[in-house]
């Protein structure tokens, strides 16, 4: 391919220079010379860098500055990460280079957008590894939310340039995009930036449903726009006599909304009643915009019939993104649906910029614009600060709780609670305080009397019914739906059981002295061993409910082997085991002590010569070997560990242990019958069992068989990787 690199260099120029002519906000030299300097770092640090299509790689860090800055709004700061948002990721630039060159708060940009930068692939095995990168990303934005920003100007530019990726890497991130992206352009008030996401990524995953509605939409364009004039002039006409100062526009609905109301309704794309919408943009002084926003909706309803159903008021009540407008459905001409936007310029530039918009009325007559944004940002922070939250749970709560449709409802006192689509009573007890959560017993909706788990719905008022006596219980987690509820039901769990537990605790060691025993760390460790259960506290928690009781605990004392816990010589001695040395000091050397000491070999885990291993001593006065690996090693050396004893292999042994081996791969003739002879006659390997099964070309196998120790074993797996079409060979470690 021939580059003109001459052409490169204006064309980088180029779009420099239009760049610095959109970051026009408040610009004074300084600011100027930082994106300056941003620009020709990121020149030299990618200089030998392009991208898929073969463009100069900076053309996309330019690209996701330009929309920053443009699309977005934002200031300096941003611009300047936006220009250096992949060079600690990409180049030999650190992120202590970009605090000399640029200040901390760029580096805390670059640095959370470095760490976030992996893609979640809920196929992946390292799915939970995804699910941290993502859990990572929106603790970036409790710190500074500029991170998510400058992240979804990047994702954007790349939905846009994605043509010339594979197939595989399209889907990917298109699916990704609508699962993560998307709704949290959404969340942020960015609803410009949403829509294009949503359109860009439904063009890649349903491209045949999309090319069909585009299609329609602009073979139906002439028609539509003769059918938005002849709807909008009475409007027109009436609202320029009332002299109000406005803009009015029609629009299709995005694809990707057309889609969604195509699927949800099940109906084709002609039956799709309201394909596109009004929106008329108020210019009014922020202390008058209520009411000629209002004054508009009366006007168009006395024009045309609206839907009583389909009125919504998120001017009173603003979405939790910031989001303010009204929206009402009306018949039009010739008996046509048709939805109508209502709206101030202010409310519509936080309509499409989000936050960046919240800061810039911030500090003018609506002191509390962001509020609503800044109470989302504070519950992902609560959400953050749960220790208990695993990863993986905690997308499903960022899913559940804040990128869903939501509710409102009233407490008795008026006051507005928002909760997410789909809350209980018993979500609202826990958002009100944690101890109202804890002790509800139940609740009043509209005065009327209601289970737990009932199902909110907006406008509703609740009053919230309890008792000092109720405490939060484990099926409660099945009644509620938001983070906050999940997380206070977990915590007074938590905090009633280590009270139940300490009662426990007590009444235990009264037992324990009233049967002239004397309390102490193994014996505890051994009645949590005999009774099964978790943990101490577990233990003590049965006590108390008398589910284990005084008798129980006599019985295991009254059969219980008395170890004599002694140091000679570095010798374990017990009572129970009559040998009166181990070969070899304290080790029990396998197979040359065979004689002397009963042992076996441990079915949980099937060790084999070559295997590091160890002994435990069992209350059944024998031996049981284990791996150092073995699943129950961490329990048995951690709470058993003077019932253990160091073991090793005789190197000359000829005993022969089971063991077995697993493998899959694509069926075929004779496959059997290769496995069969290469462990018989080549390896010369006795079988005790062999099992197989195929499904749709697949070949499950499954092999036990005696081997001399795990070289044998190892020798054999080898073998077996040569057979053609057999793979996932793996050890069984238990029968």
């Amino acid at each position: 391919m021939n580059i003109d690199l001459e052409a490169e260099k204006k064309e980088i120029l180029k779009r420099y220079r239009k760049l610095l002519a959109e970051a026009k906000r408040s610009r004074d030299d300084l600011d100027k010379q930082q994106i300056r300097k941003a620009f020709d770092v990121a020149l030299e640090a990618h200089k030998k860098m392009r991208r898929k299509s073969g463009e100069p790689y900076i053309y996309h860090p330019i690209a996701v500055a330009q929309i920053v800055a443009e699309e977005i709004g934002l200031g300096t700061t941003s611009i300047v990460a936006g220009l250096l948002h992949d060079t600690v990721e990409d180049t030999e630039i650190t992120l202590e280079d970009i605090e000399n060159m640029f200040g901390p708060k760029v580096c805390i940009i670059i640095d959370g957008l470095t760490k976030i930068s992996g893609v979640i692939d809920y196929s992946d095995p390292n799915y939970s590894i995804q699910a941290e990168n993502f859990r990572k990303m929106m603790l970036s934005l409790s710190d500074d939310v500029r991170v998510i920003i400058v992240k979804l100007a990047d994702r954007l530019h790349n939905m846009r340039t994605m043509e010339f990726m594979p197939r595989h890497k399209q889907l990917k991130i298109s699916y990704e995009t609508l699962y993560i992206y998307a709704p949290l352009a959404h969340r942020l008030g960015l609803n410009a930036i949403k829509t294009e996401l949503e359109n860009l990524a439904f063009k890649y995953t349903e491209s045949e449903l999309y090319e069909e509605i585009t299609t329609k939409l602009k073979a139906g364009q002439k028609k539509l726009t003769r059918y938005i004039n002849k709807f909008s002039l009475p409007i027109i006409n009436s609202l320029s006599d009332k002299n109000f100062d406005f803009e009015i526009s029609g629009r299709p609905k995005s694809p990707y909304s057309i889609a969604s109301k195509m699927k949800n309704k099940h109906v084709p794309f002609d039956e799709v009643y309201d394909v596109f919408a009004i929106r008329i943009v108020l210019n009014s002084d922020f202390e008058n915009e209520k009411a000629d926003c209002w004054n508009t909706y009366s006007t168009i309803t006395d024009m045309y019939t609206p839907r009583p159903d389909r009125l919504r008021d998120w001017i009173s009540t603003p979405k939790t993104n910031g989001y303010e407008s009204l929206h009402t459905t009306v018949m039009g001409p010739d008996g046509k649906w048709v939805e109508v936007q209502i709206r101030t310029k202010r409310m519509h530039e936080i309509a499409e910029k989000g936050l960046a918009a919240h800061w810039k009325y911030k500090a003018k007559s609506d002191p509390d614009a962001s509020s609503k944004v800044d109470d989302w940002i504070s519950k992902i922070k609560r959400l953050l600060d749960n220790p208990g939250n695993a990863a993986i749970d905690f997308i499903d709560d960022i899913k559940l709780n804040l990128f869903s449709d939501e509710i409102y409802v009233f407490t008795p006192a008026g006051e507005l609670k928002t909760l997410p689509k789909g809350a209980t009573a018993l979500d609202f007890a826990y958002d009100v305080h944690s101890t109202i959560g804890n002790t509800c017993i139940g609740a009043k909706v509209n005065h009327k009397l209601v289970p737990l788990n009932y199902t909110l719905k907006s406008g509703e008022q609740l009053e919230i019914l309890t008792s000092s006596k109720q405490k939060p219980k484990d099926d409660w987690l099945q009644l509620v739906t938001t983070a906050k509820a999940k997380h206070g039901i977990k915590n007074g769990i938590r905090r009633n059981k280590k009270r139940i537990a300490t009662s426990g605790k007590i009444k235990y060691k009264e037992i324990i002295s009233d049967l002239g025993s004397v309390h102490s760390n193994n014996l505890t460790k051994e009645l949590v061993n005999f009774f099964k259960v978790s943990d101490v506290s577990e233990l003590y928690i049965k006590i108390d409910k008398k589910t284990i009781e005084k008798s129980h605990i006599k019985n295991y004392l009254d059969q219980r082997p008395i170890y004599k816990e002694t140091k000679q010589n570095n010798k374990i001695i017990s009572k129970d085991i009559s040998h009166e040395s181990f070969k070899k000091g304290d080790i029990l050397v396998l197979g040359e002590d065979a004689d002397k000491i009963d042992y076996k070999i441990s079915p949980c885990c099937n060790p084999i010569p070559g295997d590091e291993v160890f002994g435990f001593i069992t209350v059944g006065d024998d031996v049981k070997i284990h791996k150092t690996n073995c699943p129950n090693a961490m329990h048995l050396q951690a709470n058993f560990a003077y019932r253990t004893i160091k073991a090793v292999w005789e190197d000359k042994s000829a005993n022969k242990f089971l063991t077995g081996v697993r493998f899959t791969g694509t069926d075929d003739f004779g496959l059997v019958s290769k496995i069969v002879n290469m462990i018989s006659k080549e390896s010369k390997l006795n079988i005790k069992s062999f099992q197989f099964d195929t499904n749709h070309n697949v070949f499950e196998g499954k092999v036990m068989l005696y081997v001399k120790d795990n070289v044998e074993l190892l020798d054999l797996q080898d073998k077996l990787k040569e057979i053609e079409g057999l793979d996932g060979i793996k050890r069984i470690h238990t029968n």
